[in-house]
């Protein structure tokens, strides 16, 4: 059971909750100075628990819901596929929220009442996203959670953690990440346009359609990239230049969608997704560190 358990933490999806912790750290160093590797780790750890949580809740939900059918064109779904009984894989994702609570616990402990604003949606969302009484990925605001919750707050979040200050510049890069997050969402759900249809998930590409779906993947990569030239307002001009993979991969990733038929093929734009947003971390990082 070990080994389909670590498939439904799909770990291809981790990288969302990974770079926002990653570059808020190198975004408070570069302005303060300040770095804490015990606050770093808290948050990195959490903020990759609450991730595993919710897509445990998310397999879990989604087969109860119907969600998840033979039509699937996306990685196998455990519980759907009967690897593992529901009621495990639910457990396993409230296992994940104790430790991310435990993680909670000592931020804030360092930091004080913020951790609570912050991590408490957090927490409830895990469930929340496709579980509970307004589920979110169920009312085409997948993009709009992922934007808000793996940019906006978890990029502010992480510099707040480090340097006890909420800076602009922090939510910038949060915008810039969120957007780059949403993309994976976006090719996600244009990938499973028709089975969501058919099962009442009313996604915004179901929404929408097709044509709309595939302009916002293209919007995403280039709103993410033309927030990019802010950073000249800010006096760090320098880090124009870690927009560089979106306008390369990203020029790949944009025409796909806007012309790659709905289906499996779709699994290889999810992944470049994925490299693109762990591209501009990266080099957001080295940039950071040597100018």
């Amino acid at each position: 059971m070990i080994g389909p358990l670590l498939l439904a933490t799909r770990p291809k999806t981790l990288p969302a909750a990974i770079v926002p912790v990653w570059a808020g750290c190198v975004l408070a160093w570069k302005l303060t100075g300040k770095f804490d590797p015990m606050l770093a780790a808290c948050t990195f750890f959490g903020a990759i628990f609450i991730q595993i949580a919710t897509n445990f809740f998310n397999d879990a939900i989604d087969h109860a819901k119907g969600a998840d059918t033979e039509r699937r064109t996306g990685p196998k779904r455990v519980t759907a596929s009967g690897l593992v009984p529901r009621r495990v894989v639910m457990m396993a994702g409230a296992a994940f929220l104790v430790l991310a609570t435990l993680c909670g616990v000592v931020l804030y402990s360092a930091v004080g009442w913020p951790i609570l604003a912050i991590g408490v949606p957090s927490l409830y969302l895990a469930f929340g996203y496709t579980g509970g009484p307004f589920p979110l990925a169920y009312r085409g605001m997948g993009e709009l959670f992922v934007i808000l919750f793996f940019g906006l707050v978890a990029v502010t979040g992480t510099v707040f953690i480090q340097t006890m200050q909420w800076r602009p510049e922090a939510f910038l890069l949060g915008g810039q990440i969120g957007l780059l997050s949403a993309v994976l969402i976006s090719i996600n759900n244009l990938r499973d346009r028709e089975e969501d249809a058919s099962t009442g998930k009313r996604t915004l590409a179901v929404r929408f359609g097709p044509k709309p779906a595939r302009i916002m993947i293209w919007m995403e990569v280039k709103a993410a990239a033309v927030l990019g030239l802010i950073w000249f307002l800010f006096g760090l001009p320098w880090l124009v230049l870690a927009t560089l993979p979106l306008w390369s991969l990203g020029l790949r990733i944009s025409w796909g969608a806007l012309t790659m038929p709905e289906g499996k093929g779709m699994n290889r734009l999810l992944a470049m997704s994925a490299l693109q947003l762990v591209a501009f971390a990266a080099l957001f990082h080295l940039i950071a560190a040597k100018l």
